[in-house]
């Protein structure tokens, strides 16, 4: 489920970006009474998410639009697939357009993109998880098309868990030390996770008390080690240059995480299309 008050807020920030002082195209062109219809569609296959978001940018415009939905968030869909149909204020459809399509595509470019992995993975026990590589202000939709395509979600932001990276190390004065103070500090509630690249320093995590180990760009072989001996005293997670094509092959090794920020930074959006009648 979605929290609609901070969608409003995503909406309507970029409702004032596109159109800071109205839409002179329709307001000069278009009768301020017309009413139309109009079809999403589409244009390839893949996975749908955002749609009531995309619905949300309309009512906000028009209160009266009329709205028929044919799929849900979560669906896989063919190339050509109807996926619903509106109608209402011309005015307000026109200008609804761009910034509900931009929303719903990304959205569904993400789902299309967490749905592959989440394949991939299928018969292992490895869940793919995203990272906080998400551009500015969509921070909550890009993690809502994650869920959406199957996929888990990491942290939402640096409030909610504790990870201790590598220039968090060097500036706390080592792995211990910076487990040891965050375990005085951390509420009873936040698991503690430490980035680690060796052997050494995942021994120093688990004795200094990690909840989580994440195993940064390590090959395939050396994960499979790290995983044995850490023997389920923590969770383990994957993470750095993780592909689709190299995702199976590290599920293998038995991680319980794999985390790719290729989900939401630099994903491509899906080709859909509003067709007006």
């Amino acid at each position: 489920m979605l929290d609609m008050l901070l969608v409003d807020d995503i909406i309507l920030r970029a409702l004032k970006e596109d159109m800071p002082m109205g839409d002179l195209t329709p307001d000069s062109t278009v009768p301020v009474d017309e009413v139309c219809a109009a079809n999403l569609i589409a244009k390839e296959d893949g996975v749908i998410a955002g749609l009531d978001v995309f619905s949300r940018v309309f009512t906000l415009l028009d209160t009266k639009v009329y709205m028929e939905r044919y799929v849900n968030d979560g669906d896989f869909v063919k190339a050509g697939t109807r996926i619903m149909h509106i109608s209402g204020n011309a005015r307000a459809m026109l200008k609804a357009e761009r910034t509900s399509l931009n929303l719903l595509q990304r959205m569904s470019g993400i789902a299309s993109a967490t749905r592959k992995f989440v394949s991939a993975l299928e018969g292992t026990s490895s869940k793919i998880v995203d990272t906080r590589k998400t551009v500015p202000g969509l921070r909550y939709l890009d993690k809502y098309a994650v869920r959406a395509g199957g996929g888990t979600n990491h942290r939402f932001c640096l409030s909610d868990g504790i990870l201790i990276k590598d220039n968090h190390i060097k500036a706390s004065g080592g792995i211990t030390a910076a487990v040891e103070r965050a375990r005085i500090l951390a509420p009873h509630t936040i698991r503690i996770e430490v980035e680690t690249e060796s052997m050494c320093q995942i021994k120093e995590a688990l004795e200094a008390g990690a909840d989580i180990i994440m195993l940064d760009n390590m090959k395939p072989d050396a994960m499979k080690e790290a995983v044995g001996y850490i023997n389920g005293r923590a969770l383990t997670e994957a993470s750095g240059n993780i592909t689709l094509e190299n995702a199976e092959i590290i599920a293998k090794t038995g991680v319980d995480l794999i985390s790719s920020g290729s989900l939401t930074h630099s994903v491509k959006a899906m080709d859909i299309s509003l067709r007006f009648d």
